[in-house]
């Protein structure tokens, strides 16, 4: 291993029960007489968290706030818990950073784009878990992405997230050095979602490899940006070799995403809608309808599935 790089391996408590409470590696919270969670504009002095959220037993985070308040109507729908026209408050109306819904034992957030924006907002929802005192969490991010040698509307649920040269890892540097984390999910969780694409049967869904890429153009290959100095070919050689390495989608999320969770003792599932092959091309062409019906199709799977882990299938 090269010099300055360090491997975190797993912790015990990281190899413990998925069904424990949520686990925090910062032994520096005890010593804080009031936590404030500053992107949600909650704080532990200020709000009730076991009140408010103790019974949340299934999270699902997506980039965008209407998003989020779209599945949050669409899940209480298929729970019976809403009504026609319901209108859900945004709990986080404190701040424009991030949208929080609830309903049930749903919570809905949105973490915005890239790892960065995920990044903060997953240390505010551990810690938000945490002092709510939450157990037997599962947190599944729905989203879109671009997907590699599948069909426009494909759904990839993801098996482990791997950076731009495949390995399944999130760099990060702490303190001037280089921290390596696992960037592998729940393996069980991913057969469970696939069993339930199945018994939907409205679309295409696979088990892959997710790309977690620093942006959105020349980290993922793209010819269309501001910026490209390398050719035609050189692009789709090196999305050949990411279809080689188990590589079927494209996003920007899934590595910390996966990372965080692991260390917080969450089991957790990434679920993408894929929006076109970029094989094919870069550019998102497809009708407005389409795109709208492509990107219900992980809500609808994951509402599946947590109806019927509530038994109300």
């Amino acid at each position: 291993m090269a010099p300055g790089i360090t491997a975190e391996k797993k912790t015990e408590d990281e190899q413990s029960s998925k069904n424990n409470l949520i686990h925090l590696s910062n032994p520096h919270l005890e010593k804080m007489k009031d936590d404030i969670l500053y992107h949600f504009a909650l704080g532990t002095s200020t709000h009730d968290f076991p009140a408010l959220f103790g019974d949340v037993k299934f999270v699902c985070v997506g980039g965008s706030p209407s998003r989020m308040k779209g599945f949050i109507a669409y899940i209480a729908e298929e729970l019976g818990l809403g009504s026609v026209g319901a209108d859900y408050p945004n709990i986080c109306e404190g701040t424009d950073r991030y949208a929080m819904y609830k309903v049930g034992p749903v919570l809905s957030v949105s973490h915005g784009m890239g790892i960065p924006s995920i990044a903060i907002m997953l240390h505010e929802l551990m810690k938000l878990l945490y002092h709510s005192k939450c157990s037997n969490i599962t947190i599944i991010r729905i989203g879109t992405s671009g997907g590699i040698g599948l069909e426009p509307g494909s759904v990839v649920i993801t098996s482990q997230s791997v950076d731009a040269t495949f390995k399944p890892q999130f760099e990060q540097v702490i303190l001037g050095k280089t921290i390596i984390r696992s960037t592998n999910l729940d393996d069980q969780l991913a057969k469970e979602l696939m069993q339930c694409s199945k018994e939907i049967n409205q679309f295409n869904t696979v088990i892959g490899n997710t790309m977690c890429t620093l942006d959105f153009y020349e980290g993922q290959a793209r010819l269309d940006g501001a910026i490209c100095l390398y050719t035609e070919e050189e692009k789709l050689q090196y999305l050949k070799a990411a279809y080689d390495a188990g590589v079927r989608n494209i996003e920007m999320e899934s590595s910390v995403f996966a990372a965080i969770c692991n260390l917080s003792g969450v089991r957790a599932a990434v679920v993408c809608v894929t929006l076109l092959n970029r094989l094919e091309g870069d550019q998102i062409s497809s009708s407005h309808d389409v795109l709208v019906d492509y990107q219900q199709r992980p809500l609808k799977l994951v509402g599946h599935f947590i109806k019927k882990c509530l038994g109300k299938e």
